[in-house]
C-alpha cells in the first residue's frame, strides 16, 4: 500500500464491518507508548496487586487473589469486545497529581459475589445497597493503589467519588481518544469461579504515570551514585561494625608491621579511652509543676459569655460491621448500649458533662439534669 490506496479485500472488509484489517504504518512511527513506559507502569502495578487483593479480603472475609497485569493499547471498540455481555461499570477517574479518564469493570458474577460477602448474605440481587457494597470495595481497591503509585513518583493521586452503574457493554464508559490503556488481571475469590477483572486508563494518564516514575528512579539512582563519588562519605560495615569514614589525627599506630589501637589520644579535640577525664554527672533540676498561688487568680470570663458551643444529647452507641451498615434499610432496628430509662448524656463540643433523663415539653423532646459530671472524670475523658 506505498500509495496509500486499499486494496480489494480491505475494502471487502471494511464494508463487512470487521475491525480485523492490519492497516499499514510507516517503518518510523511512534508507539503511542513505548516500551520503556510500558515496563515502568506495568512493574508499578505488579506492585500494588497484593495489597489490593489484601483489601478486598478484609472486606469479603475471603482470600481474594489478583494475579499479575497484562497491559495492552487497543482501541474503544476492541476492548469493547473482550467484556462480557453485561458488566458493572466502576468510573473512578484521577483528578489531582495525574489527571485522566479511569475505570474498573467487573463480571456481573464477580460484584454479586463481593457484594454478598460483603452485607453477609447469599442470593442477592444487584440491587442499589448491593451496587453501593461493590462501590466501596472498588474505592478501597483505588485508595491504595493510588497511594501506591503516589509514592512512586513523588506526587498526592487523589480520585473523584466512584460511580457505578451495571450495564451491557456497548454502554460502557471509556476514555477518550483512538487509544486506550488496558489492563487484565486474573481474579479469583476463594470458592468461586475465577474471572477477570478489566481496568483502563487514558492513553495521557499512563504517559504522564510512567513519566514521573522514570524520573523518580533515575533521581534516586543518581543520588546513590553521587554518594559513592564523593570522597571522605562514610560506608558502614555491618559486620565489624567499624565506620570507614576518615578521622582527624592518627588514633593508630604502626608496630612491627602491624596496627595497634591506641586510646587516650585526641579525635576532633576529644579524649577517649580509660585516660580521659570522668564526665561531671549531676541531677536536672526540673522546674515545679505545682500551681503557686497567684495561679489562682481567674481572668474576665465575660469576655467568653457570647461564644456559640453545640450541645448534644446522646441516647446510646453502637458498632456496627460494613456490611451490616450497607444492609440498613428502612424499618431495620439498632440495638444501641443503653438499657431503657438509664441516664443520658449530655455533651458540650463532644465532651462528656452532665447526665440527665428524657421528658417531654409541651409536644417536644427535652432533658432534665440529673447529674454534673465531676471535673476528674471530665479530665479522664479528655486524656
Amino acid at each position: 500500500m506505498s500509495d496509500g490506496s486499499l486494496s480489494q479485500d480491505e475494502i471487502d472488509a471494511l464494508l463487512q464491518g470487521t475491525d480485523n484489517i492490519e492497516m499499514e504504518t510507516a517503518e518510523n512511527a511512534p508507539s503511542p507508548l513505548s516500551n520503556q513506559e510500558k515496563t515502568v507502569f506495568q512493574n508499578l502495578l505488579k506492585d500494588i496487586v497484593e495489597s489490593q487483593g489484601s483489601n478486598l479480603s478484609i472486606l469479603t472475609g475471603k482470600t481474594v487473589t489478583i494475579g499479575a497485569p497484562e497491559i495492552k493499547l487497543v482501541s474503544r471498540e476492541q476492548f469493547i469486545e473482550t467484556l462480557p455481555e453485561e458488566i458493572v461499570d466502576v468510573k473512578i477517574d484521577l483528578t489531582e497529581g495525574v489527571v485522566g479518564d479511569h475505570s474498573y469493570f467487573l463480571t456481573i458474577e464477580s460484584a454479586n459475589t463481593i457484594s454478598s460477602l460483603m452485607m453477609g448474605q447469599t442470593g442477592n440481587e444487584l440491587d442499589e445497597a448491593a451496587l453501593s457494597a461493590v462501590s466501596e470495595a472498588v474505592s478501597q481497591m483505588t485508595g491504595s493503589s493510588a497511594t501506591a503509585i503516589g509514592n512512586q513518583i513523588g506526587r498526592m493521586l487523589k480520585t473523584s467519588p466512584p460511580d457505578l452503574k451495571k450495564h451491557e457493554k456497548s454502554q460502557a464508559r471509556l476514555p477518550q481518544g483512538d487509544v486506550i490503556v488496558s489492563v487484565e488481571y486474573p481474579f479469583s475469590i476463594e470458592g468461586e469461579t475465577p474471572s477477570k477483572l478489566y481496568e483502563v486508563f487514558a492513553l495521557s494518564a499512563v504517559k504522564d504515570i510512567a513519566s514521573l516514575a522514570g524520573g523518580a528512579s533515575a533521581e534516586a539512582q543518581g543520588a546513590e551514585a553521587m554518594a559513592a563519588d564523593m570522597p571522605g562519605t562514610a560506608t558502614s560495615q555491618p559486620d565489624s561494625g567499624v565506620s570507614n569514614a576518615p578521622f582527624p589525627g592518627n588514633i593508630f599506630g604502626e608496630q612491627g608491621g602491624g596496627m595497634q589501637q591506641t586510646f587516650g589520644q585526641s579525635v576532633g579535640g576529644a579524649n577517649i579511652g580509660p585516660s580521659a577525664n570522668p564526665p561531671n554527672v549531676q541531677p536536672v533540676q526540673f522546674a515545679n509543676l505545682q500551681p503557686s498561688a497567684g495561679s489562682t487568680e481567674q481572668g474576665n470570663i465575660g469576655l467568653l459569655m457570647d461564644v456559640y458551643m453545640e450541645m448534644t444529647v446522646e441516647l446510646g452507641r453502637t458498632k456496627k460491621l460494613i456490611k451490616d451498615i450497607l444492609g440498613i434499610g428502612e424499618g431495620t432496628i439498632i440495638e444501641l448500649d443503653k438499657l431503657a430509662g438509664e441516664p443520658v448524656d449530655i455533651l458540650v463540643n463532644h465532651k462528656l458533662i452532665a447526665k440527665g433523663e428524657v421528658v417531654v415539653i409541651d409536644e417536644n423532646f427535652g432533658v432534665r439534669v440529673t447529674e454534673i459530671v465531676s471535673p476528674m472524670e471530665r479530665m479522664s475523658d479528655l486524656s
